[in-house]
Formats: structure tokens, C-alpha cells, sequence
């Protein structure tokens, strides 16, 4: 796993996904110093411990957060996910609008703990 694939995928997106997905990724790297960084189902993802703790993808009319879990978005308290779409695997967000750093941070905390980090 490597950084340079997900430098790969952002550059083949356009603006304003490629942003705002950089800002999450650069979220993601933050609260996950040690993670590799690579690709994971042909998307960016970010492994700890060799377990996959967060991801993101960009589709044609919205951006998906990934918590390579079929819980966690479940677990979540519902008012943290108001206003975004999602299902067990993906939290949907706007193409030009970053997820806060407060809700990333949730989630990555929750999937740590559900993998015993």
C-alpha cells in the first residue's frame, strides 16, 4: 500500500471532489498518524494494525465516507449523521462540502475502538 494510489485517484477527479476529498484524507492522515495509506475495493482506504479503519470514494453526484464496518454508521448517535444519507457501509456527503472534522473524528474513534485500538 502506498500514498502514491491515492494521489492517483484524486488526480482523475475533478474540482470540487478532488478538494474535498483531500481535506478529508488530510483528516483521516491526521488522527491516523500511523495508518498505511492505500487502496482497498479500488478505493482509498486507511489500514491500522492491518485493519481497515476508514475510507472515501467519489461517485457521480456525491461523496461516501467509509468505515469498512457494518456497524459503525449503525452504532452512531443519529443526530451526529443528520442531514447526510446513509447506509451500513457508506455515509454520503456533498461533492463541495467537507464532512466537519468533529463528525471524521467520531468516526474514526468509533472504528478503532470496534477493532480493539
Amino acid at each position: 500500500m502506498t500514498t502514491a494510489e491515492i494521489d492517483a485517484y484524486l488526480a482523475t477527479l475533478d474540482e470540487p471532489r478532488r478538494g474535498t476529498l483531500a481535506a478529508l484524507r488530510a483528516d483521516l492522515a491526521d488522527l491516523l498518524p500511523d495508518a498505511e495509506q492505500g487502496m482497498s475495493y479500488s478505493v482509498p482506504a486507511f489500514r491500522v494494525g492491518g485493519k481497515l479503519v476508514a475510507g472515501f470514494s467519489a461517485a457521480a453526484r456525491h461523496l461516501s465516507y467509509l468505515p469498512h464496518s457494518g456497524s459503525v454508521l449503525r452504532d452512531m448517535d443519529p443526530a451526529a449523521l443528520e442531514g447526510y444519507s446513509w447506509s451500513k457501509g457508506a455515509l454520503k456527503f456533498a461533492v463541495d462540502a467537507p464532512l466537519p472534522r468533529a463528525l471524521v473524528e467520531r468516526l474514526v474513534r468509533a472504528r478503532l475502538h470496534e477493532i480493539g485500538n
